[in-house]
């Protein structure tokens, strides 16, 4: 069984820091790089790459809204043709600090609010995936599985790579439960890395209802800037090899 374990990393901003993201970096096999609109800027996403290639971490544009100050997690009403430009923006700004540091992106991931919007709703689903496939067509989108964006990735003939969240709640029809609500964090730890495991070895997880639903993920994420992140990766890490998963970047 092998499974990729991926963390929003270069999330600082200026001499604002959040997270660890070279501890991170000895953890996960994709690092789902900030590209300058929800997070970071040029230093700091040329250092990230830098430090991902020498560890032979996959590096991910993290596509975001353009929306510094409330991070990425607010929903904005915008044209698809501009939210379309906007992500060939950051694809191509990330791919040029990818290339300085000997390295280059090999996936496309949305961050926080465009995350989830582009999950339920088609148009800037196909505004997204329109935009990496005018980039590049092989470059993969991750995502929620049997979400918008799956579909319009494979609409646009760019490979889908459904993921998980070891520590966000689940609302029984796989959605994710919105920050807004209590619970949507997971802080227990323990019970972060026991729902990791569920996800890896058997696809599934229990929903904020009590119910039981299927997620079939090749990835599995961990906030950076969830509390504990390095240790809680780490343990799942541990946990999934010894239980006999083999960790690798799904993109290569």
């Amino acid at each position: 069984m092998q499974i990729d374990l991926n963390a929003d990393l270069g999330e600082g901003f200026g001499v604002w820091r959040l997270g660890d993201d070279e501890a991170l970096l000895d953890v996960v096999t994709s690092a789902n790089v900030a590209c300058g609109f929800h997070a970071g800027d040029p230093l700091t996403m040329r250092r990230v790459c830098a430090a991902a290639a020498e560890r032979g971490v996959a590096v991910g544009a993290q596509v975001g809204y353009r929306d510094l100050a409330g991070f990425g997690r607010r929903r904005i009403d915008i044209a698809p043709d501009e939210l379309a430009a906007e992500v060939v923006y950051q694809l191509g700004a990330l791919e040029a600090c990818a290339r300085a540091a000997g390295t280059a992106v090999r996936y496309v991931k949305p961050h926080g609010a465009l995350y989830n919007t582009a999950a339920e709703d088609p148009g800037q689903a196909e505004a997204v995936a329109t935009a990496v496939a005018a980039v590049d067509r092989s470059l993969p989108l991750l995502g929620l599985p049997e979400s918008a964006l799956a579909g319009a990735a494979h609409a646009a003939g760019l490979p889908f790579v459904p993921e998980a969240f070891a520590d966000r709640a689940y609302l029984p029809d796989g959605r994710l439960v919105p920050r807004s609500e209590p619970g949507a964090v997971i802080e227990d730890p323990y019970e972060v890395v026991a729902r990791a495991a569920a996800f890896a070895l058997h696809h599934r997880v229990t929903a904020i209802d009590g119910s039981v639903i299927t997620v079939g993920a090749r990835s599995l994420c961990v906030h950076g800037d969830t509390t504990g992140a390095v240790y809680l990766a780490t343990e799942i890490r541990r946990t999934l090899i010894d239980a006999g998963a083999t960790l690798a970047p799904f993109a290569r």
